[in-house]
């Protein structure tokens, strides 16, 4: 079993009205074989958390820390972290131009495992994934994202998923922009991916209908860069009937019940 720890972390970014802090004290345990959903309303630091455990340069970590058994991830390049085993599904994905889909895949793999797949082999899992995500063969030798639409770009996030095997898997908002079809593929890959590699998955939404898909083990409220609440999968529910205006007058920045704080770190 392998643990992402996150402990209280803050993290500013630099505006042209100066430095602004976006996380401001995050602490959060994930273990392989565990499903968190953070939930939070717009610019409360839910994408933030995300890029910095990825490695954004943006992002300045002020204090805090970020361990992936017990290594300093903090300390890694971005490249250390994807090969220590922390994948991040993008919000908005990026076009590659003139590289196409297969080089990419099989380079990425390459770097990640330091050795290439067996070629016959990687080739017959590409297929049968792409299969399985309803991604058209065509997409193979189409460059990286390159005209791809919104929810095309979401399932091939999830195809490097499945391909990469990561220890851990940050999504950020990987439902925004999927209609009822294409939602129900890419749970089902994230759902394979985590069964067959026991991954730890961090999912960031604002919406539960994701959640219908992905059972959470854990709920994580966020609101102006902070945990506020946390619970079951209940506490989602609850949010879909009460939305996140309560914590809006501070009635969720009360302390959290020691009983579900330690719940949420077993």
């Amino acid at each position: 079993m392998s643990t992402l720890e996150i402990k209280d972390l803050h993290v500013s970014i630099d505006t042209e009205q100066g430095t602004k802090e976006i996380l401001k004290g995050v602490s959060l345990t994930i273990k392989t074989g565990q499903t968190h959903a953070i939930m939070g309303p717009n610019g409360s630091g839910k994408s933030t958390l995300a890029s910095t455990i990825a490695g954004h340069p943006r992002y300045k970590v002020t204090s805090g820390s970020i361990t992936l058994d017990g290594e300093d991830v903090l300390a890694m390049s971005v490249d250390e972290r994807a090969r220590a085993g922390v994948f991040l599904a993008m919000q908005y994905p990026v076009e590659v131009p003139g590289v196409s889909m297969t080089n990419f895949l099989r380079t990425a793999k390459t770097a990640i495992d330091g050795q290439a797949p067996a070629l016959r082999t990687w080739t017959k899992d590409v297929k049968a994934a792409m299969a399985q995500l309803r991604i058209d063969a065509d997409f193979a030798q189409r460059n990286v994202n390159e005209g791809f639409s919104g929810g095309e770009k979401k399932r091939v996030e999830i195809l490097q998923l499945e391909l990469f095997k990561p220890k851990f898997a940050i999504l950020d908002e990987t439902d925004s922009g999927l209609d009822v079809d294409a939602l129900k593929v890419v749970s089902e890959g994230v759902n394979r991916a985590h069964a067959a590699g026991n991954m730890g998955t961090l999912l960031i939404t604002h919406y539960t209908r994701i959640l219908r898909y992905i059972k959470p083990d854990f709920v994580h409220v966020f609101v102006d860069g902070q945990v506020v609440e946390e619970g079951g999968p209940e506490l989602a529910d609850r949010l879909e009937e009460e939305g996140y205006d309560r914590y809006a007058t501070g009635a969720g920045a009360a302390t959290i019940a020691a009983a579900t704080t330690g719940a949420a770190q077993a």
